[in-house]
């Protein structure tokens, strides 16, 4: 994908607005910021772009911040969309088809974060925080450093190196090649055992405080050897941090009952992929439905809250 096609991609999504901007109407009195060969662009655009950036990027990031350069990107797709319409690009049979699925995307979005509204309250978010911090001292953290290599064979030569006394972090500054763990000297942080893939995870979570492991542990990434530097219970972050990671997750969850009462309902036929009858086994089940879930209320994907969570390790995590 090219940089302009992701550039449109982007505000596509992001044009389909958040809860409170995408079923109004423009407010009176909604001032032109921009105007492109005549054609106004809105305060109200640069809103909706800006209130579909992910929660932790609008924390940390004002609408006067981003306004520059969203009323830039705003202006550019302004001026290849008028492009497109004096080339008839629109009568492409493909590109009819892309407006068409844009359309039902940008209402499907719209219909889910309407359910989103009425279901995602703060009494809600509230028992979905106290369930969590009820549960977040029962998932034990540890602070440790590892050092990645590409053979076993490194791997078994820095841990003998380390059992005659050799420093981790000056070995993980030298050999690994985690170029993270390089300028760090391998310091992962403090995590979860479920932050991590299994293999990882499982021998690190073995060790005792100060313990590094004595065989090296391979995973997707390569060979790893790891020091637990400490141990800790695990802690609840504050309910403002959490909040609206929780409500993202209450959001997909409404949307997705929402969508399995609609699939219970409607007539749904499924064909094979050359339009013919599909056989017997196939045609009997039920197509799965994997619609996003509200913009700007639930963004794909939306992780489970681990506690505490830490940075990004080492690319550890299953990507």
């Amino acid at each position: 994908m090219t940089a302009r096609n992701a550039m449109f991609a982007c505000l596509i999504l992001a044009l389909a607005a958040t809860p409170a901007l995408a079923q109004k109407s423009k407010p009176a009195g909604d001032p032109v910021v921009a105007r492109v060969n005549g054609q106004a662009i809105t305060r109200l655009d640069v809103e909706i772009v800006y209130n579909r950036l992910p929660p932790d990027v609008r924390q940390h990031v004002t609408l006067e911040q981003a306004y520059p350069r969203i009323r830039n990107q705003l202006i550019a797709m302004k001026l290849a969309t008028q492009a497109a319409e004096k080339a008839r690009i629109e009568a492409n049979p493909v590109v009819k088809k892309q407006l068409e699925i844009a359309r039902e995307q940008v209402l499907g979005d719209a219909y889910l974060a309407s359910i989103a509204q009425k279901e995602v309250t703060k009494e809600k978010i509230q028992a979905a925080y106290a369930e969590y911090a009820k549960e977040a001292p029962k998932h034990e953290e540890i602070k440790a450093r590892h050092i990645l290599v590409s053979s076993e064979k490194e791997a078994e030569d820095i841990i003998a190196q380390l059992k005659k006394g050799a420093d981790f972090a000056t070995l993980a500054k030298e050999k690994s090649i985690d170029p993270a763990g390089k300028a760090s000297g391998g310091d992962l942080g403090w995590f979860t055992k479920e932050e991590m893939v299994p293999e990882f995870a499982d021998a690190a979570f073995a060790l005792k405080k100060g313990q590094f492991t004595e065989k090296p542990v391979h995973t997707q990434f390569g060979w790893h050897v790891i020091q637990v530097e400490d141990r800790r219970p695990g802690k609840a972050l504050p309910y403002d941090q959490v909040a609206p990671r929780l409500a993202q997750q209450l959001a997909e969850k409404a949307g997705d009952e929402r969508l399995k009462q609609l699939s219970q309902t409607g007539k749904i036929e499924v064909f094979s992929l050359d339009g013919s009858k599909p056989p017997p086994a196939n045609a009997a089940a039920s197509p799965k439905l994997n619609l996003k879930p509200p913009a700007g209320a639930a963004a794909p994907g939306a992780p489970t809250l681990a506690p505490d969570t830490a940075p990004d390790k080492l690319n550890a995590k299953p990507q």
